[in-house]
């Protein structure tokens, strides 16, 4: 299951993307909802906040369009930072680079978990908010990127999109004369997204959930949860290289 988090030169699987969905989609979801629960807003609804941005623009308050840019700039440069650190590991051969991206955000997210668990204050939720944002951007950045975009986390909206896209595509195969050669592949496809999109919501269920029950403590648990994830990467690569050094050693 920890090959999911391995960018390869060659394709990759249904298995390992769904498997990608499940921990990254379900774990987007559960962020954001618990930001909803906390703060009253979503982290990662950029088409929201885009729309709401545009609305705001023609009232005189400043600070709220001010906010907004913050959010979608905060979410546009986490995705652009966690692009440049994979650029930096793949140039460089580093096979776990992923997983070292992962490892960075679960870090942060705890130590911001555990500094509203100490610290909270209402006047500190703007800057919570855009820094989730942020670590929003780095979360689906990540997913896409490892998925050659067949997995969009917290990009629910594209993501029905191209559900339903794979539909028709299945639907219109199934009413050729010779479906055979194409039919697997768009049926993969649909339960890829479809399994992205359960993950996402199921996730979000559980996050309201969760924060209403144990609060930032939920949230520093889901941080310690994609470290596990992040450093059990990691470790399953390292072992597997040695595996690999040793074999050709005897040989």
């Amino acid at each position: 299951m920890l090959n999911m988090l391995i960018k390869r030169k060659g394709g990759r699987t249904h298995t390992e993307d769904r498997h990608l969905a499940l921990l990254l989609a379900t774990t987007a979801g559960i962020l954001n909802a618990m930001a909803l629960g906390a703060f009253g807003f979503f982290p990662s609804h950029m088409s929201g906040n885009t729309s709401q941005l545009s609305s705001e623009v023609s009232n005189t308050d400043l600070s709220d369009v001010l906010f907004l840019s913050a959010i979608i700039g905060a979410f546009v440069i986490g995705a652009m930072l966690s692009r440049l650190i994979a650029i930096g590991g793949i140039k460089n051969n580093i096979r776990t680079i992923f997983s070292i991206i992962l490892l960075i955000e679960g870090v942060m997210l705890i130590l911001t978990s555990l500094f509203e668990i100490l610290f909270f204050s209402s006047k500190n939720n703007h800057e919570i908010i855009v820094f989730l944002s942020f670590l929003m951007g780095i979360h689906n950045s990540t997913s896409t990127q490892l998925s050659n975009g067949r997995v969009r986390s917290t990009h629910i909206t594209g993501t029905l999109t191209d559900a339903g896209i794979a539909l028709g595509a299945v639907i219109a195969t199934l009413m050729r004369r010779d479906p055979s050669k194409q039919i697997k592949a768009q049926r993969s496809q649909f339960i890829t997204h479809a399994v992205t999109i359960m993950s996402f919501l199921i996730g979000g269920i559980s996050g309201l959930l969760l924060y209403k029950q144990f609060g930032f403590n939920s949230m520093a648990a889901v941080g310690g949860f994609i470290v596990l994830i992040a450093v059990g990467g990691i470790l399953a690569t390292l072992l597997r290289a040695n595996r690999r050094i040793l074999r050709q050693g005897v040989s």
